[in-house]
């Protein structure tokens, strides 16, 4: 067999690609459509190395992902190379989603899968409901156009269409098909359909058919579903639609997927009663000794690439089962995720989806959490507009300080990995919130923390650092700016530069902006704290805005109109929610890829001040 030579390599430098970074080693002859060579990995230090004492369960994990990420590449990538560009995707879509299963494997305490659903599957369906969205394979006709498609399309939505078409194949015939295809294409170049052929072999399912319709189209199905008592039996109609943030689909094309459903009822929520490929707008069926009093629910594991919409009694029927936790944690997400993006889209009221989130108080799960703190995030952001800004800290507040209580400062004997995760989430939550006690330890610890005296655990700082800060003054931050100076550790460093924009007031900020572009932060580190200064407040937004456009030229230079120039358009312009601002984006120049840099970065932006305002 054939094991490509590996070799992992720290760069503390500036990584113009980051992980990928050895993209810019296989460049020339991946350009020749020959066989990628055996090569060295670039990682930046916060990648590759922990320590054990002062690594935060986050890093832990962090660092296990990419680290299974750059491996799967010796397969897919090394092994089998793409034909051109326009099967990008195989390369990273596949590194994408074995990544998870790699750190499944090694860890399996970390739920990584429910995980994957809040970091990858729902952010590509963020970006693929934008009018500006694109399909998996996209048509590269030279290799200075392959910046655009490393996004979430290729590596999150590549994942979740692999993750959906392995649970739709079944473990024992999608093995013996990726064995097909990377037996047959050793050494060679290999394009999408070669992968279709190899699994429609080994499967006897029309995985071309099927997978075209998610690989050759942009965008993803909306499944509306209501259901009818029939005797003993439930009746359920199926109608799909193609799902916009922008609101309900108008267009006078009616694209069409071929959908894999599967169905489970309150009689057994972790198995499928039914699964069936949905290969028609429309689909009625009929579920066998189904009571009354028995829910339904779409979409078992969210595993399909898609939404579902529920008739008001289907929902209701669904909240006791939140509740009751009898719902698993990856549906419970996903039901959640799912009226989020609805209310989002203006199809439902977003009271309705508040409702449902009460029903998280007895919530246990991490990444359940996480899922709920982000979409709460986003409502605070719109919310930092109008007059309601306090009431939805309150509601933040009453939701998070049951489970905050439970939780408590301290790990319990028993606690593990998500233990930890969940605890930082909780507690900088309620501490930005102004949750009182909360606020007052943190105060506590930090000052104990600072004069040496109980220093905190890595998995503290972040939660406690964002409180401070948040509720914090000029002395608060020059202890901050004083803590990174001396810290030796990058991950510490990266961790304080992060919440700086936390800070409240108008001049803190400016020193914040200021200290971004110092020589105390690395250039690849400024466009983190110049998008925490952003997402830190309404005044902050303002400020990174306003510093961005003066300081374009300076920054564009540096970032060369790589990747984390798109990415601080992205965090800048993020969460600005009127037509003002708006029209202040679309007037400001973006240098040389000003096209390029529009279509990718600034159009899914002003789709959100549209949906917003």
């Amino acid at each position: 067999s054939f094991f490509p030579l590996l070799l992992l390599i720290w760069h503390a430098c500036f990584i113009p690609l980051g992980t990928e970074g050895w993209h810019s080693l296989c460049l020339e002859f991946s350009l020749f459509r020959s066989v990628q060579l055996p090569l060295s990995f670039k990682y930046r230090e916060t990648a590759l190395l922990i320590d054990p004492k002062n690594s935060c369960s986050s890093s832990r994990q962090w660092v296990a992902l990419v680290v299974g990420h750059e491996l799967a590449h010796q397969w897919f990538g090394n092994l089998v190379t793409m034909e051109w560009w326009t099967h990008l995707w195989l390369n990273e879509g596949f590194a994408s989603w074995i990544e998870y299963l790699c750190v499944d494997h090694c860890f399996p305490e970390y739920d990584i899968w429910t995980q994957f659903v809040s970091a990858d599957y729902t952010r590509a369906q963020e970006l693929d409901a934008l009018d500006n969205s694109h399909p998996i394979e996209v048509s590269v006709g030279h290799p200075s156009e392959v910046d655009e498609i490393f996004d979430a399309i290729s590596y999150s939505k590549g994942a979740s269409v692999i993750r959906m078409l392995h649970d739709y194949i079944g473990d024992e015939d999608f093995r013996k098909g990726m064995n097909l295809y990377l037996t047959k294409f050793l050494q060679k170049n290999a394009a999408t359909e070669d992968l279709w052929e190899s699994l429609e072999k080994a499967s006897g399912k029309p995985i071309a058919a099927v997978m075209n319709t998610w690989t050759k189209q942009m965008g993803f199905p909306l499944i509306y579903v209501e259901a009818e008592q029939v005797k003993d039996d439930k009746v359920l109609k199926l109608v799909q639609k193609k799902f916009c943030a922008s609101g309900p689909y108008a267009g006078e094309d009616f694209p069409m997927w071929m959908v894999p459903i599967s169905i489970c009822t309150s009689d057994d929520p972790t198995s499928a009663k039914m699964q069936v490929l949905m290969d028609k707008p429309e689909l009625t069926l009929v579920l066998k000794d189904v009571k009354p009093d028995q829910w339904v629910k779409l979409n078992l594991g969210t595993v399909g690439f898609y939404r579902t919409q529920y008739s008001p009694d289907m929902l209701e029927s669904l909240i006791p089962a939140i509740k009751d936790l009898s719902l698993p944690p990856v549906d419970r997400l996903g039901l959640q995720n799912d009226l989020f993006s609805l209310a989002r889209a203006g199809i439902i009221s977003t009271v309705e989806v508040l409702k449902v989130m009460e029903a998280f108080v007895n919530e246990p799960n991490y990444t359940v959490w996480s899922d709920l703190s982000c979409n709460l995030e986003i409502l605070s952001t719109l919310l930092s507009h109008t007059d309601f800004y306090e009431e939805i800290q309150v509601f933040v507040k009453d939701v998070f300080s049951p489970i905050g209580e439970r939780l408590g400062w301290d790990p319990k004997p028993g606690e593990g990995h998500l233990d930890a995760l969940l605890r930082g989430l909780v507690l900088g939550k309620l501490g930005k919130a102004g949750h009182k006690a909360t606020l007052e330890e943190a105060r506590r610890r930090f000052k104990d923390h600072v004069e040496g005296k109980n220093i905190l655990s890595a998995d503290l700082r972040s939660p406690v650092y964002v409180t401070i800060l948040k509720h914090g003054d000029s002395a608060t931050l020059d202890t901050m700016l004083k803590l990174h100076k001396q810290a030796d550790m990058q991950e510490e460093k990266n961790r304080i530069e992060r919440v700086l924009g936390a800070i409240a007031q108008p001049e803190l900020i400016q020193k914040v902006l200021t200290f971004a572009l110092s020589e105390e932060v690395r250039p690849q580190d400024t466009v983190s704290v110049i998008g925490g200064v952003a997402g830190g407040s309404k005044q902050g937004r303002k400020a990174a805005w306003k510093f961005v456009r003066d300081n374009w030229e300076e920054l564009y230079n540096r970032y060369q109109g790589g990747f984390l120039i798109s990415r601080l358009i992205k965090l800048t312009v993020d969460g600005f929610a009127n037509d003002k601002m708006a029209a202040e984006v679309k007037s400001h120049g973006f240098g040389d890829r000003a096209s390029e840099l529009w279509d990718c970065c600034v159009v899914p932006q002003l789709c959100c001040f549209e949906l917003f305002d």
